[in-house]
């Protein structure tokens, strides 16, 4: 039985972009390129159209940009990967699109290889950040202020849930949680939808950019 290839939309401005992006991944065959936009009402337009499973999001374009497409996008179709692909490394960028909903935010010049490798973890389920904008991430997010409110809503997370949220920080997924904590992937999920429900957040993402800033977890 041949395996079902992963479908991927390319969203840039830039045509040459999009196809160095096209001879890059049209190499790997577990991945397959069904459409492209050249901005962010096209990749609206076209995911709506295709309902991919990952789609490769610029930020700066004409009319609607990355970050409106990919909250628009992330409203109507929660389960679709978006992974920001930018030569913006500034926080404001990074913060902003992982409030939209982004899975991925990984910069231009990353090699071919790695990119393969982010799409098929983002199709898995799992969020990418690419490490030269990681610090950059962490002085953001540790200037945030904690409020009391915030205090108490996350220290009512069970051990079990804080078990369950320093694997999601590892960027394990669903069924790698269920056989470290040995346990069964139907009790991850409740885990995570608890977990969710307490920090107040929509994704793993945001999930983890939370547990960084409080310092619920320490990524090695």
């Amino acid at each position: 039985m041949v395996e079902e290839r992963i479908k991927i939309i390319l969203v840039d401005d830039h045509p040459l972009v999009r196809e160095g992006i096209r001879k890059i991944l049209e190499l790997e065959k577990e991945l397959e390129i069904i459409d492209e936009a050249g901005d962010g009402q096209g990749a609206i337009n076209v995911t709506r159209l295709n309902k991919p499973d990952v789609i490769l999001m610029d930020i700066n374009m004409p009319g609607t940009n990355g970050i409106e497409a990919t909250r628009v996008i992330k409203r109507e179709f929660p389960n679709i990967g978006v992974i920001a692909l930018t030569i913006h490394e500034e926080e404001e960028y990074v913060l902003e699109l992982v409030r939209a909903g982004v899975s991925g935010y990984v910069l231009k010049d990353i090699a071919p290889a790695k990119l393969i490798e982010t799409i098929k973890m983002v199709a898995q389920g799992h969020s990418v950040i690419d490490p030269i904008i990681t610090n950059k991430i962490f002085g953001e997010i540790n200037r945030l202020s904690r409020s009391n409110r915030v205090k108490e809503t996350w220290e009512t997370l069970t051990a079990r849930e804080m078990d369950v949220l320093n694997l999601i920080a590892k960027g394990c997924s669903n069924k790698e949680i269920a056989k470290n904590l040995t346990i069964s992937e139907k009790t991850v999920k409740n885990h995570i939808t608890n977990i969710f429900r307490k920090l107040e957040v929509d994704d793993r993402t945001q999930a983890v950019l939370f547990a960084i800033k409080h310092r619920l977890v320490v990524l090695q």
